[in-house]
């Protein structure tokens, strides 16, 4: 597929002015003396602002995020994939059916009240509701209960030997630990309490959603002794607070940093990146190399994309060239890749990948089209304006699939009101989608267990809700494989049928890299951004 040429060059324009404008602006910044920020307060410019602030409810990372800064887990994943100890110690019963959980000392609540077992597990409990990989768990949970103030006995019916990796997944959803009273909230409704035991408080009396959110050192947060590794070992904070500032556009962000007025910026805009690699004062570095998957999503329960067919046409009319060299620019940070599990990976295999690795086809999207007897029902498709890693996805596909013959909604809004509005189930035409782009990190996808978007369970599945019997039972075959042979025979069979009945459409990977001002240093290399073990110096 050919990108229309006109398009291109209006895009590259429009880029090439934004650019101009930063270099200028952020010369004229740098000539002058840099603000002097509190040197005891971190202030972070994240790639959205925040407005939902349950951690359970969304998979959006920036709440994920925000879950780290003041909730803790009972077990972390290590920069080896390997879980470790968080709040608690474990055993395993020699039959692989009973999983012992220990709190350690020290573990207190926001609000002085010490961590129990019961806390644990009515938090566990509403996780396992709402999580792909908890569904499964609980799906063969024969018993989960709290023994004593310090012990979570955790009985299985049948052996499930991802267990502990599922419990320590670093991301949607992490097993982010509650009060019991908060945790009881039912999972279909947002908490309204915003107590954790992490070593971060939430100040919530400054809080302005979608604008700013500060946190504070919890100074009864008892660290754990090892090295801080991913979400894993010692969470030390070295500040006394951290603040997320929204910047929606990335030429003031940028100007900010440089000049001196913020100390980070989580995702700059690729285009702008020369600016800050000639600063002096700013280091531009690659926080996580095994990066991002971006990402379709279709709703199965309206039309048009109710229809397998139609799923199909508009999978055949995406590239992911045009995608990944639209939103990235720079074939350094982006790689064309078709495996729903990611390249890269144990899993990784691109069969089905076929037109989306190799320019699209259109051609062929308009007859499976014309073949599936589309009625030219309007395709919503939610375009977010205020996340630069998500700008582009809509507007190069808007134009393909209209080029395939589809008539083609766009709706612009910002990232948060995109996220509260996938989670409707209406009719498009009543406040609901057909349509919406988003990006995972690559861990989050690489196994059919932690990858949400494998869930088959119609209403409890992920955004879209597909009904698909058959998925889970190809997920249920991964679980039960007897070898890492036989998950990976299972897991080719799972990406052949994801995007033959085109379960979500991936558009390839790409490594967005961080910018810090040199005086904070300490950032772990992980994929989830955090904030203790961080310095910031005069």
């Amino acid at each position: 597929m050919f990108i229309d040429k006109t398009f291109h060059r209006r895009w590259h324009n429009a880029r090439t002015s934004v650019f101009a404008a930063a270099l200028a602006a952020a010369t004229a910044l740098g000539a002058a003396a840099p603000a002097h920020a509190d040197p005891d307060t971190i202030t972070a410019v994240m790639h959205s602002g925040l407005r939902v602030l349950d951690p359970i409810i969304t998979t959006a990372h920036i709440t994920r995020n925000h879950g780290y800064m003041i909730y803790d887990v009972l077990i972390a994943e290590d920069e080896n994939f390997e879980p470790q100890p968080q709040m608690a110690d474990w055993e395993v019963s020699d039959d692989n059916l009973v999983y012992t959980f220990t709190l350690r000392d020290g573990l207190k609540f926001h609000d002085g009240a010490p961590v129990t077992a019961e806390d644990a597990v009515a938090s566990l409990k509403r996780w396992g509701e709402r999580d792909s990989g908890g569904q499964l768990i609980f799906d063969v949970t024969e018993s989960l209960e709290a023994t004593d103030e310090k012990t979570i006995t955790w009985k299985l019916k049948e052996p499930f030997p991802p267990f502990l990796e599922t419990v320590a997944k670093q991301s949607a959803v992490p097993p982010f630990i509650m009060p019991k009273r908060v945790a009881e909230t039912p999972s279909s409704e947002p908490i309204k309490e915003y107590i954790g035991s992490g070593p971060f408080v939430f100040v919530e009396e400054e809080y302005q959603p979608g604008v700013s959110v500060t946190y504070e050192k919890f100074a009864d947060y008892v660290p754990r002794e090892e090295e801080a590794s991913w979400m894993a070992g010692g969470k030390v904070v070295n500040v006394e607070r951290v603040k997320w500032v929204t910047m929606p556009d990335a030429q003031t962000a940028i100007n900010a940093l440089v000049a001196g007025e913020i100390d980070y910026i989580e995702q700059p805009q690729f285009d702008l990146l020369p600016i800050l690699q000639g600063s002096p004062d700013v280091t531009v570095e690659v926080r996580d190399t095994l990066g991002y998957q971006t990402m379709g999503r279709m709703n199965f329960k309206h039309p048009p994309f109710d229809n397998v067919k139609i799923r199909q046409a508009a999978l055949m009319a995406m590239s992911q060239e045009d995608v990944l060299g639209t939103l990235v620019g720079n074939p350094e940070y982006y790689s064309v890749c078709g495996a729903i599990f990611g390249c890269g990976t144990p899993l990784g295999d691109e069969t089905g990948a076929e037109t989306l690795t190799s320019g699209g086809d259109i051609e062929g999207a308009k007859a499976l089209l014309e073949e599936a007897g589309y009625d030219g029902t309007p395709v919503v498709l939610m375009q977010p304006t205020d996340v630069t890693t998500l700008t582009a996805q809509p507007v190069v596909t808007a134009q393909a699939l209209r080029e395939a013959g589809f008539k083609v909604d766009m709706q612009p809004m910002d990232w948060q009101t995109l996220v509260t509005r996938r989670a409707s189930m209406s009719p498009p035409a009543e406040g609901g989608w057909n349509l919406f782009f988003t990006n995972w990190m690559v861990p989050e996808i690489s196994s059919p267990i932690v990858n949400p978007m494998l869930n088959g369970r119609g209403d409890e599945a992920w955004f879209g809700w597909p009904d698909d019997p058959k998925l889970e039972e190809l997920r249920a075959e991964f679980i039960a494989a007897d070898s890492v042979e036989a998950q990976k025979e299972v897991a080719k069979r799972l990406q052949a049928y994801t995007l033959e009945n085109v379960i979500y459409v991936p558009l390839g990977q790409y490594v967005p890299p961080q910018a810090r001002r040199n005086t904070i240093t300490g950032m772990l290399p992980s994929p989830v951004p955090v904030f203790w073990n961080v310095d910031k110096t005069e």
